[in-house]
């Protein structure tokens, strides 16, 4: 089985701390290869980047030639997945309403925690359409942007201040908002005792049960194949 992990912003480094994420999660004799768009933001923080993401996104799924049973879209809250789900063959898993439907078996009510305020709307919007807002406690923000993940002390510290208050919001199960926080509920776990969930683990088991079911996204309706006419992508790219 091969999946192949997007991540929704041009940083090389994020798409390589992703991919090990994914990697630690997926069954042997799971492959997965990380993409990474060409062009777009560097961190996708708000309504703009996350559009313009969405399209480079597509753009590099539509490019990839490559082996793929299913796709994981690895940015939390951002836009595509339904364009993706109408571009591809294969099941399309995004991190968000993964960690999500999981939370959800753990918890009757589960809290977000994410990386700046401005994100916190945008969340919420994609978990109301994903049809699992109603049972979010809160989303709370850490403060920190997506490329000060790396200091790792700072960054599970501001974790555990933003859980705390999630958890007293009535959260009982956490979900990392950020893929860029892959990895981080092992080292935090202990402290909070709630589960938390991993967007990228929980999005890679879905998808390989999904391929392992014969599954894929239904053709009737809403996610029927893109009508056939011209498409300019970009600067003139076709």
């Amino acid at each position: 089985m091969h999946i192949v992990v997007t991540n929704c912003n041009t940083t090389q480094e994020m798409t390589e701390e992703i991919v090990r994420g994914a990697r630690a999660a997926a069954s042997p004799g799971t492959t997965v290869t990380g993409l990474t768009p060409a062009w777009g933001p560097e961190s996708a923080e708000g309504w703009l980047d996350s559009y313009l993401s969405a399209a480079a996104v597509l753009d590099t799924l539509r490019t990839y030639e490559g082996p793929c049973d299913a796709v994981v879209m690895a940015g939390f809250g951002e836009h595509g997945r339904e364009g993706a789900r109408e571009l591809v063959d294969v099941p399309v898993v995004d991190i968000t309403e993964a960690a999500a439907h999981l939370a959800c078996l753990l918890g009757r009510r589960y809290g977000v925690v994410t990386t700046l305020e401005r994100s916190c709307g945008q969340i919420e919007d994609s978990l109301a359409a994903a049809g699992v807002g109603r049972n979010c406690a809160a989303i709370v923000g850490t403060g920190l942007g997506v490329l000060d993940l790396g200091d790792a002390q700072r960054t599970q510290e501001a974790f555990v201040s933003a859980a705390e208050r999630a958890r007293e919001a009535g959260a009982e199960v956490l979900v990392l908002g950020c893929a860029g926080m892959t990895g981080l509920q092992r080292a935090v776990g202990e402290k909070l005792d709630l589960p938390v969930v991993d967007g990228v683990a929980a999005a890679v088991k879905l998808a390989e049960s999904l391929v392992s079911l014969g599954l894929r996204t239904s053709r009737v309706g809403s996610y029927a194949r893109p009508l056939p006419k011209r498409r300019v992508w970009g600067a003139g790219r076709g």
